[in-house]
């Protein structure tokens, strides 16, 4: 049903500014009732981090930064939802605009900035939840903060008792600094203390390190041996993307921030692939950026993502989108 409706409100939507749509169509996430989604194909059924997900199909983070949706999301057909990215104090983020779309390209660019409600409400807003399914907190860094390392750690501690996994988030683009600490002895640094954090939780939830597409191989090598030492749980490759295809043909194009959707796709499937040599099954990895449709969420799956998540194509199809892959993957065989 919530198929049609999009298809309905789609040019509505698109009349707005795309924040605007964003907020608009959130809020009538948050509100609506929404039926559980039919069980799933068991073929698509997954185990990684210790988790048991219907489907390889998630919803990245940035669409629900704030956990006000996430059962609904969840009713919408994903596998898993994450949430956030969240800060520890609130922070309105970088002065609008900064949400762009790129209707010619397929392809969104933001600069949003860790606009967040900050721990405390989010956590609220995760602690009302009555569903069951799996919903993951990705987490922040103020920007003012003195010591970034410090709002991961206080990350983990406000949110094990609601969070079915973590995100250390250290690869916006919008975050003066924070790509810093995809540098060995940074993220070395930064991983540690998060873990022992973790450790000493009364829950032990697995932990997860999001990476830029943009590293160099070099670096990638760097941030695989620390993550491999550490022993996290898994890797999301990749956030959006610095840089801009030439082929880009929309006017929002030479924007600031972020780049999203379609034309992520290549960029962040080589990425995904360079991983997974490097990680060498030591861990599951999930993989982002581009999907669109049941290609590329196996392209994904054969570059050696165990599951994966989208958002940007939300924009452009709807949530028809999910259930269309899902077929599409049940129809490849399954998962791979």
């Amino acid at each position: 049903m919530i198929g049609p409706v999009f298809s309905l409100a789609r040019p509505l939507l698109h009349a707005l500014d795309p924040e605007s749509a964003h907020h608009a169509t959130l809020a009538a996430l948050q509100f609506a009732w929404l039926p559980p989604c039919p069980p799933d194909d068991k073929r698509l059924a997954v185990s990684a981090f210790g988790l048991d997900f219907p489907n390889p199909i998630g919803l990245a983070a940035g669409f629900d930064k704030d956990g006000v949706a996430p059962d609904n999301l969840l009713a919408l057909g994903f596998g898993f939802v994450e949430v956030g990215t969240i800060t520890p104090r609130p922070q309105p983020g970088n002065p609008r605009p900064r949400l762009f779309r790129l209707d010619r390209d397929r392809g969104i660019i933001n600069r949003f900035g860790f606009n967040s409600a900050g721990h405390a409400k989010v956590h609220a807003n995760l602690a009302r939840r009555r569903g069951k399914g799996i919903v993951g907190v990705n987490l922040g860094a103020n920007k003012e903060s003195d010591d970034r390392i410090a709002d991961y750690v206080a990350g983990i501690d406000a949110f094990t008792d609601v969070a079915s996994y973590f995100t250390v988030n250290v690869s916006s683009p919008n975050t003066p600094g924070l790509r810093d600490l995809q540098q060995a002895s940074a993220l070395d640094a930064l991983l540690t203390r998060v873990l022992e954090a973790r450790d000493r939780a009364p829950l032990r939830r697995p932990l997860l390190l999001k990476i830029a597409p943009d590293v160099s191989l070099e670096e990638l090598d760097d941030i695989v041996r620390v993550a491999r030492d550490c022993r996290i749980d898994g890797m999301i490759v990749s956030n959006t993307t610095i840089s801009r295809p030439a082929s880009l043909a929309s006017p929002h194009a030479k924007e600031s921030g972020g780049l999203s959707g379609r034309p992520l796709l290549d960029l962040s499937t080589h990425m995904l692939a360079e991983t997974s040599r490097r990680v060498e099954g030591q861990f599951p990895l999930i993989g982002v950026g581009g999907i669109d449709g049941p290609e590329a969420a196996l392209a994904k799956l054969q570059a050696g993502a165990t599951l994966v998540q989208l958002y940007s194509a939300l924009v452009f199809d709807g949530p028809e989108l999910i259930a269309r892959i899902k077929r599409g993957l049940v129809q490849a065989g399954g998962r791979k």
